[in-house]
């Protein structure tokens, strides 16, 4: 009944994380620097068509493929064994108690029971795995458990596009906790490195902004609003006459009038400002809480820049750009520049890529 490829556990050998995502393929591979420290050795960011992938799936496996495999070549990568991750829609996790002196094959038993209660597909529709996370809350003769499952179509969609790409996945994660992976990294940027600290990451995509406030990497809320940056290209495309690919070139490449700041960039951010805070009122009136510390923005439109200080004014809360690679060493091939640009829509794969290293 395991995920064919376990969900939670890679070899340790070269891997690449592979986020496919609404709007791009990335990729990013690290290596070990020695002492705990990470080498970026390559990342690369490969658009893709509108409507290849729609709210998380995968609705056009030749074209992803096909594209896949070009962001491979770019990569320039000599390891095909891949780190993939589902969305977090797709997956449904819960946590469970067992006893601690339960055998691995026991535990397969206990949780498959268990999964029944809780999954509302037939056992053999889905892919299910677990994870012990360590001793349970009520004493150490009892561990708790992280079970996962997801449909095995929304697997197997994703492990085919690689197949055909001609490369090998080993992981199959949830784009959640590859997020929170690479978050690890930038906490430790925070003042005390965000201890006792409530920190809402902010994920702004093409379509929707994922909000997830932690507290001691325990998540406290999680919510999803319709925003992204789709809306700019679309202001675009009405303003100025562009097809929708016209506009999301003209937008990555900067290539528009001179008035494309003030008349639309602007407002834009303005915007996306105020859904941060709106996003923050909904965490303040559903909790106990009445605000919060700092705000991590990260996705596609944390690349904008000056963004961070809009968000800042809007909230009045102390606002960062997501970058996990800060502390890294960045190989020669790579433009520092470059990396720190595309840093905040590269969480996913980071996080993924970090899959190498696990016990």
């Amino acid at each position: 009944m395991q995920f064919d490829l376990s969900i939670f556990n890679p070899k340790a050998r070269p891997l690449i994380g592979l986020d496919i995502s609404t709007s791009a393929i990335k990729m990013v591979e690290l290596s070990d620097a020695g002492k705990g420290a990470y080498c970026v050795e390559r990342f690369v960011i490969e658009p893709l068509p509108r409507d290849a992938v729609v709210d998380g799936n995968i609705a056009n496996s030749e074209l992803v493929s096909e594209i896949l495999r070009r962001a491979w070549k770019r990569l320039g990568s000599s390891t095909r064994y891949v780190a993939m991750a589902l969305p977090t829609a797709a997956v449904i996790t819960k946590k469970i108690v067992a006893s601690a002196s339960l055998r691995e094959q026991e535990l397969e038993i206990q949780v498959e029971s268990e999964a029944n209660q809780y999954i509302p597909f037939a056992l053999e529709e889905v892919n299910l795995d677990f994870q012990v996370i360590g001793p349970a809350p009520s004493g150490p003769e009892e561990v708790e458990l992280l079970i996962a499952a997801s449909r095995k179509e929304k697997v197997e969609d994703r492990v085919i596009c690689a197949e055909v790409a001609s490369l090998k996945p080993m992981v199959m994660d949830i784009e959640a906790y590859a997020t929170l992976a690479a978050f690890e990294l930038i906490e430790k940027q925070l003042p005390d490195g965000g201890k006792d600290r409530l920190i809402a990451l902010v994920d702004i995509g093409a379509n929707v902004m994922n909000v997830t406030v932690l507290r001691n990497d325990q998540t406290l809320y999680t919510r999803e609003q319709a925003f992204g940056g789709n809306q700019l290209t679309q202001d675009i495309m009405r303003v100025y006459g562009m097809s929708i690919e016209e506009a999301e070139v003209a937008k990555r490449n900067n290539s528009l009038p001179e008035n494309y700041e003030a008349e639309l960039l602007k407002p834009f951010m303005e915007n996306l400002a105020l859904e941060v805070a709106r996003a923050l009122q909904f965490f303040f009136t559903s909790s106990q809480y009445n605000q919060v510390d700092h705000i991590v923005l990260m996705g596609g439109c944390a690349v904008i820049p000056g963004v961070e200080e809009m968000v800042e004014a809007r909230t009045k809360v102390a606002t960062i750009i997501a970058n996990p690679f800060a502390a890294m060493t960045i190989a020669s091939r790579i433009r520092p520049k470059q990396l720190q640009a595309s840093a905040p829509s590269l969480l996913v794969a980071c996080g993924l890529a970090l899959r190498r290293f696990d016990q």
